[in-house]
């Protein structure tokens, strides 16, 4: 099954995929409001954190055109991740996703959304950043985020390295990124063959780790609570 009709499939049979269930809302405050973005304003969502936060977070959507927004479940549960260490947690919707303006770019104009972003969340907590994004989100999100030195550590959930070609992402500036990286995905991820996946992180450099999570899938069902501990272990051996 492609990549659209499983994303469809999975929507139309799990309501609720891409909303946030009420049942999960974060502790902390939630701020609602739109952020300037390169192509217009970008509706966001920040989970506050801390007065005493050492760090801010940045988490990023799947792919938009099939159904991937800020309130993805594996966005939402990276989110609280991060959040749980007291770190400020910025959401957004890429252009042309719910609220936001401008439309999809297929991911080049994407990069500049992320990139607006980070800018968003060094200007209000000046502090140093942690940059976390799934499958569509983290293949334009890294591209954003490698290169920044404002941003400390990495996360790539459900990297598609198997959709690289088709989708035209650009993973060679991973190549020389130095910055402590996770590249966290399911052991059936579709999308991200284990093979493939780990034959890209072993060529990269230090520091970085792969885990993959036994008998997930690319949307970590049924195994979410593992992706988000995994996430939680690796930030406090890192930071």
């Amino acid at each position: 099954m492609v990549e659209e009709e499983y994303l469809r499939a999975h929507s139309q049979a799990q309501a609720g995929c891409y909303a946030e269930p009420i049942a999960m809302q974060p502790s902390s405050a939630i701020r609602s409001f739109f952020l300037s973005g390169p192509a217009g304003r970008l509706e966001a969502l920040l989970n506050e954190g801390a007065p005493n936060a050492t760090h801010a977070a940045l988490v990023c959507h799947p792919h938009p055109v099939y159904g991937g927004t800020m309130h993805n479940k594996v966005v939402f549960h990276a989110m609280k991740a991060l959040n749980g260490f007291g770190f400020p947690a910025l959401r957004f919707n890429f252009r042309g996703t719910g609220l936001s303006e401008g439309k999809h770019d297929h991911g080049r104009g994407e990069i500049e959304d992320v990139r607006a972003a980070l800018d968003w969340l060094e200007g209000e907590f000046h502090l140093p950043l942690i940059f976390a994004g799934f499958s569509f989100g983290a293949a334009v999100g890294m591209a954003a985020a490698c290169p920044d030195a404002r941003v400390m550590a990495a996360i790539a959930l459900g990297l598609p390295v198997g959709m690289v070609e088709e989708r035209g992402y650009d993973l060679s500036l991973l190549q020389s990124c130095a910055k402590p990286r996770l590249f966290l995905s399911g052991g059936r991820d579709q999308y991200a063959p284990g093979a493939k996946l780990q034959a890209l992180v072993h060529s990269l450099p230090e520091p970085r780790k792969l885990e993959l999570i036994e008998g997930a899938d690319h949307f970590f069902d049924g195994h979410l609570r593992e992706m988000r501990e995994a996430v939680e272990k690796w930030v406090k051996g890192v930071l």
